[in-house]
């Protein structure tokens, strides 16, 4: 017997020898031991609770330092970062329709009551950028009434900024700041575990704010520097929320499931408008369309009886393929997606054939499938086209 396996042993007999010398006399050693074990849970289960608690506070902490690294920046050289107001509705809060006059990088919890007068801008004041501060606890110890909102806010700033210091002359060199950017990383893995949480089991009406955390999103992995920095780490997770959203609309059975679907669609579309995202997206819902069409040619050979909710929900998916495949043909794209994929290649190998097949029996899904096949042919077209430019 080891060093290890004989502790630990040794560490249970005399956890066993002080549970049946110190349990009460109306209790057996059983009993005795439930009890204990229940106390115990409950005090590691409030233990639990303040450490994420404090985890989340230094995330958003660490959130506010990056913030002002990246202000700080174009000063170092003497420069002035002018305010230039996104066009692009933004927010998650009601709040941050009026801009305050600081940095955005406020560590304080108070906001002013009037808003500051806006300097001229001069070679000896330079007016700074207008953020809100990040909505860390309120005097009370409360959190946020959604605690994700403070990574949306995050993530949403952290593009303004960057994209406010690479106009004109001002430039922030990010590669300095590397080491300080798993900040993004950790507060889009926290977004993408409550948007994971929140569209396992989505409640109507959906918030606004649902919708605008998948945007945020998309415009984060849109961003070349930004989404190459976070794609190894949040791949796998972002994934996970891809396959979620697929899953709550194939799956769905609920009589009145539609606004749920079209809601979950328009997200799907709305991730897929990321080139970066686009491709791995197609796969995915190629993988469905491709199974869901060998089990309609397995029913329709054997005359067997098939699940209406599911065939009514794939329609969902196939619109969304649409979709993205209209936007690829739209935007030239010549590497998003290419036809060495397996699944493309697997859907374009059986397309005619599934068609030949299922347009009796299930005419409207066979319909469907030949407008997609048009639609691969167009961006395969506008490949070969593009490619055989000078």
């Amino acid at each position: 017997m080891d060093a290890q396996a004989w502790y630990l042993r040794t560490s249970k007999l005399a956890l066993a020898l002080a549970i049946i010398r110190s349990k009460p006399a109306d209790k057996s050693s059983r009993e005795y031991t439930e009890h204990l074990a229940r106390v115990v849970s409950r005090q590691e289960s409030k233990w639990r609770s303040k450490v994420e608690a404090l985890e989340a506070e230094v995330l958003l902490l660490r959130q506010k330092l990056l913030l002002s690294r990246i202000c700080a920046e174009p000063f170092k050289n003497g420069e002035c970062l002018k305010p230039q107001f996104s066009t692009q509705e933004s927010s998650t809060s009601e709040k941050t329709s009026t801009m305050l006059e600081d940095s955005g990088c406020d560590l304080s919890n108070e906001q002013p009551t009037e808003p500051l007068e806006t300097p001229q801008p001069s070679q000896e004041n330079c007016p700074l950028t207008p953020f809100p501060p990040l909505p860390i606890k309120d005097r009370h110890g409360a959190m946020p009434q959604n605690p994700l909102s403070s990574h949306v806010q995050f993530l949403q700033r952290l593009l303004e900024l960057k994209s406010w210091t690479e106009s004109g002359n001002l430039k922030t060199d990010l590669s300095q700041l590397e080491n300080d950017y798993s900040v993004v990383s950790d507060s889009v893995l926290q977004l993408l575990d409550g948007l994971i949480t929140f569209y396992t089991n989505p409640k109507i009406p959906f918030s606004r704010f649902w919708k605008e955390a998948v945007g945020t999103l998309a415009r984060l992995f849109s961003d070349c520097y930004l989404g190459n920095h976070i794609r190894q780490k949040c791949s796998k997770k972002l994934e996970e929320f891809e396959k979620t959203l697929l899953q709550v609309i194939l799956t769905n059975n609920h009589i009145d499931r539609f606004q749920v679907q079209h809601y979950i669609s328009q997200n799907l579309v709305t991730l897929g408008s990321c080139s970066l995202l686009r491709k791995s997206l197609v796969s995915l819902l190629l993988t469905e369309v491709n199974n869901f069409a060998d089990d309609l040619e397995t029913i329709s050979q054997v005359q067997a009886s098939y699940d209406v909710m599911r065939y009514e929900n794939i329609f969902f998916l196939l619109w969304v393929l649409e979709q993205l495949l209209q936007k690829e043909t739209e935007e030239g794209n010549t590497s998003t997606l290419r036809h060495d994929d397996p699944e493309i290649q697997k859907f374009l190998q059986k397309h005619d054939k599934t068609i030949f097949h299922l347009s009796d029996a299930f005419p409207l899904f066979s319909f469907y499938f030949w407008r997609l096949g048009i639609l691969f042919n167009s961006v395969e077209t506008e490949t070969v086209e593009n490619n055989s430019l000078p």
